[in-house]
This record gives C-alpha cells, structure tokens and sequence, in this order.
C-alpha cells in the first residue's frame, strides 16, 4: 500500500515537471543546453590555453577585439563558461590587459544572453508564474511587480545573485531575462557582482602564465599558497555575505505570500 502511494505521488510529480517542461516551450530547453555546455566547453578550452593564449597575445589589439567579441558572442549563447574565458584573458594578455577585457566579455555576453531568454521565453515563464500565485509573489518581492521594487532593491538583488562563485552565468541570465528584471539593473548588477571572481581568476592565471615563461622569477612556494588562499577566502566571504542576504530577501518574499493567503 505504502509503495502504491510513494508510485502515485513520483508520478505525479514527474507528470507535473514534465507539463512545466511543456509550458517553458524553447527556454525550456534552453536551460537543459545551459546546463551542460559551459561545463563541457569549459574543459576544451582550458586544455588550449597554451595555443590560444599566445595566438591572441601575438594578435595585440585586434586578439583583444577578438578575445572580447568572442567572450560575448559564446559566453551569451551558453557555450562555453566565464571562468575559463576569464582565465584565457588573464593567460593572453596579463592581469592589466585581461581584466576590463574579460569584463568586457561578459558584460557584452550577459546582454547577449538577456535577448535570447527573454525572446525565446517570450510569455511562457510570466504565464506560468500567474498560475502559480506564492512563485509570483516570490518573483515580485525579488524584483519587482507591477508597482516596481525599485531600481536600487532590483540593483542589489541582481548583484548578490551574481556574487557566488558557483553562480551559473548561461542558466542565470536565463532566469533574470525570463522573468523580466529590467535591463538596466540586469546589466549592472552582473558587471558588479561578477567583477570579484573574474578578477581572481585573471589573477591567478596571468600569474601562472608569467611563471611559465622562460625569462620569468621563480616565485617562492609560499606566494602561491598565499595567492590561492587569499583568493578562496575573498571569495568564500563574499559567497557568505550574498547568500545570506539573499536569504534574508527570500525570506521577505515568502512572507509575503503567507500574507497574501
């Protein structure tokens, strides 16, 4: 009797992801392809740094223009990751050249990646939330609703989402576009939020670089560990503070829609 139950009920939840599924139409499978690319292309790229760094490097302006460009047009189109974008930016061009490069990649393929979400989702996603009225009065006390949450509220919000490391880029702007986060705020809080672990991550590649090359100074052992260190614990109180006020606004929302029945 008991298993005929625990049956019916993963059927039905099955059933019910499955017609979610259904209703996302395009951004549906969007989310599946942001999912799993940027991992798999990720590890590609990462294994041609050595080929790609210096082709780019030795291209000068236009590898930047390129390196931009590209950055935008796969990280938009949920190809390939940031991080390891970020890390062939601090690899081509140095940690003063890869920096507003890689933010610039982004930043260009966050706009990318908004326009494709939100024309793929079109009204499916909003649809779906008026369906289900506690998700909508979550959504609007993240972002705003018909009155607006504020621009500075929506500002934050974006950016706290932003900050975490294991923040997926493709499958975020996704949801920010899907839901209709006004651009501007959109934009904005991803250059904000993004900008810490991009900067580490150029950091620790042009350093790696430049210990590579023939001419370089060993550094000492203990300037790695110091490096890597710093850098996980930068990022691991920024990942704190985020989440918890993230926590905190989530909290707000569900009260929210415990007030409104």
């Amino acid at each position: 009797m008991g298993e005929d139950t625990r049956d019916s009920t993963s059927s039905e939840t099955r059933e019910t992801l499955g017609s979610i599924f259904e209703k996302l139409g395009l951004a549906g499978w969007l989310a599946v392809v942001a999912s799993v690319m940027p991992a798999l292309g990720g590890f590609a790229l990462l294994g041609t740094l050595g080929v790609v760094g210096p082709w780019l490097r030795g291209h000068e302006v236009i590898g930047v223009v390129l390196y931009v460009s590209a950055f935008a047009l796969f990280a938009g189109l949920a190809l390939l990751p940031t991080y390891a974008q970020a890390v062939l930016g601090g690899w081509a061009f140095g940690f003063a050249g890869g920096l507003p490069a890689a933010l610039l990649g982004f930043f260009g393929g966050s706009l990318i990646g908004y326009e494709v979400g939100r024309r793929a989702s079109g009204d499916r996603v909003m649809k779906l939330l008026e369906e289900h009225p506690k998700w909508k009065a979550v959504r609007d006390a993240l972002v705003g609703g018909e009155q607006g949450a504020g621009f500075w509220r929506t500002l934050g919000i974006v950016t706290l989402v932003r900050i975490p490391p294991n923040s997926p880029f493709a499958l975020t702007n996704l949801v920010l576009s899907s839901v209709r986060v006004p651009r501007v705020a959109y934009a904005l809080g991803t250059l904000v939020g993004m900008a810490p672990r991009t900067a580490v991550a150029v950091f620790l590649a042009s350093e790696i670089e430049g210990s590579l090359s023939r001419d370089a100074i060993p550094r000492p052992w203990w300037f790695w560990v110091s490096a890597v260190g710093v850098s996980v614990a930068v990022l691991g109180i920024l990942y704190l503070i985020a989440n918890r006020a993230l926590a905190r606004v989530v909290g707000d929302g569900a009260a929210a829609c415990a007030a409104e029945g």
